[in-house]
């Protein structure tokens, strides 16, 4: 994947298989502190301890189409290219939670890329499942939830 928002879609498209209904992804750039972190929470059906464990392996998927799964065993890899790691958190039937850490300035890690479209590719796509978008970079955060948006 050449971007990190590529990394965010495949990530996302997880937790909507999961039967997710509302997924927060967020994404803090801290220059000062030489971190871009991303963060990825969903009220899907989660995983049990065994499971969280293997995820990283990219020869295990829960999958029937396939016989390997790579997308969280990519978005580790790119993180640790960058001097940063991944951390997953999972409680059968409470959700998930992805949190990659990367090396800001890092001359290794990845472009951020066009969130913007993946934000509508997903929000488009689907529908029925309330995103929650949050951007942080030194003083300034935007939010963007789409239960809102329908609302009004």
């Amino acid at each position: 994947m050449e971007d990190l928002s590529l990394h965010i879609l495949d990530i996302v498209e997880n937790s909507i298989v999961a039967r997710a209904k509302r997924i927060e992804i967020k994404i803090t750039e801290d220059p000062k502190e030489n971190l871009l972190t991303i963060e990825i929470s969903d009220d899907g059906q989660g995983m049990d301890a065994e499971t969280v464990k293997k995820v990283m392996d990219p020869f295990f998927t829960t999958k029937t189409t396939r016989r390997v799964g790579l997308g969280l065993p990519l978005l580790g890899q790119a993180a640790r290219e960058s001097g940063g790691g991944i951390e997953i958190e999972s409680k059968v039937g409470r959700g998930t939670r992805v949190k990659a850490a990367f090396g800001y300035s890092h001359i290794d890690r990845k472009p951020l890329g066009d969130i913007e479209a993946t934000l509508r590719t997903l929000i488009v796509g689907n529908p029925e499942v309330e995103f929650i978008y949050r951007y942080k970079k030194s003083n300034s955060e935007y939010c963007l939830d789409t239960k809102e948006m329908k609302n009004n």
